[in-house]
């Protein structure tokens, strides 16, 4: 009987995923939402630019509950974009969502306020989007890291004072006058374990990446609303981090795509806005991580998230090397753990909505 009921429920998600698309075909206003917290200067910069941008019919710049003088500054300088003024700080998801739910545009672009879009960035993925095929959902750019950057020695170690990035292959890169351009984003891929992570990250700006992809970022894509109307908007329990990884997950689920547009692109000053060494992203990156997994991985990849996320703590805790780390991963692990009867009833709606099986889904692991 369970089996019948849940053909009967994927033959109905199939019919709505096919209504979906066919709204979705016809793509008429473009719209650019910007999300603001403590951070006029470099927002003013983004949403200039894009006001710039011919292919931009509405520009929404969502203050998420600045306190600092973010809206006045805001309204005297970009008069011309849409201002929409939230009373606290939500997170990226809630931001980003009071200014998907402030236009009606058939397309939706995300922009980081911390980027720069290059000429034509807004047209290139509108125009990309209207011409995929109708079960793409959202597109996402390309994100070049700003400035030049050069590969520390194999095994050398930082300065407490130099900046620096870390590549998947473990090797630190640090800025340099004399280094090379390097890529931040093609997209976004999902490995074993779990970790959403940028495709082509710390690349050569010159690499070729292959227009399908996993998932978005949402610091530079468009998504197509019909898509939106049908799997819903970001999840603003995450706060921050993984909340693009998540709406793929379920994009993925309910049969839409991604893709990759090339010539959609943006200079990205990574993590001005927040830093990647801050209590935000160790505790949010490590529970959102491990709470996407929950939501939509299958058992094994989540499995191996939470081994992955326990062994860092106590790694951390035994060896004394980074106690402060150590402690918000740990923390981050007994949340989820806490409330892991709401994640399992979470994992079984997505399962009941789904149309495409959890192990069919192509991450680029």
């Amino acid at each position: 009987m369970r089996l019948v009921r849940g053909r009967a429920l994927q033959q109905r998600g199939r019919h709505r995923l096919r209504r979906a698309l066919a709204r979705g075909r016809r793509l008429t206003r473009t719209a650019v939402v910007v999300v603001n917290w403590n951070h006029a200067d470099l927002t003013v910069r983004a949403v200039r630019a894009v006001l710039a941008d011919p292919a931009a019919d509405q520009v929404v710049v969502v203050d998420n509950g600045s306190d600092d003088d973010s809206v006045a500054v805001l309204r005297a300088e970009v008069p011309d974009a849409t201002l929409v003024v939230r009373d606290h700080n939500g997170g990226f998801a809630a931001g980003a969502n009071a200014g998907i739910r402030a236009t009606g545009a058939d397309v939706v672009v995300l922009l980081n306020n911390d980027a720069v879009p290059a000429p034509g960035f807004v047209g290139a993925l509108r125009d990309h989007l209207a011409g995929a095929a109708p079960e793409v959902a959202a597109v996402t750019g390309r994100i070049v890291l700003a400035g030049r950057w050069t590969a520390l020695p194999s095994g050398a170690v930082a300065r407490p004072d130099q900046r620096t990035l870390r590549a998947h292959d473990g090797r630190l890169w640090t800025p340099s006058p004399e280094g090379e351009a390097r890529l931040n984003s093609t997209g976004v891929r999902v490995d074993r374990v779990g970790n959403g992570a940028d495709r082509d990250w710390l690349a050569p700006v010159s690499t070729s990446a292959d227009v399908r992809v996993f998932g978005f970022s949402g610091g530079a894509s468009a998504l197509r609303r019909a898509a939106l109307e049908d799997v819903g908007l970001l999840d603003e329990s995450l706060f921050m981090y993984y909340e693009d990884t998540e709406l793929a997950w379920r994009l993925a689920r309910r049969g839409w795509r991604v893709e990759h547009a090339a010539d959609a692109v943006v200079e990205h000053d990574h993590s001005a806005s927040s830093g990647v060494q801050s209590d935000l992203f160790v505790s949010r990156n490590a529970r959102n991580r491990l709470v996407v997994a929950l939501w939509h991985a299958p058992w094994p990849t989540v499995a191996r998230a939470a081994v992955r996320t326990a062994g860092r703590g106590v790694r951390g805790a035994l060896t004394r090397s980074n106690r402060r780390e150590a402690r918000l991963v740990l923390g981050a692990l007994v949340d989820v753990l806490t409330h892991l009867r709401h994640h399992l009833l979470r994992r079984r709606t997505e399962t009941a909505r789904a149309v495409v099986p959890r192990d069919r889904v192509d991450t680029g692991a």
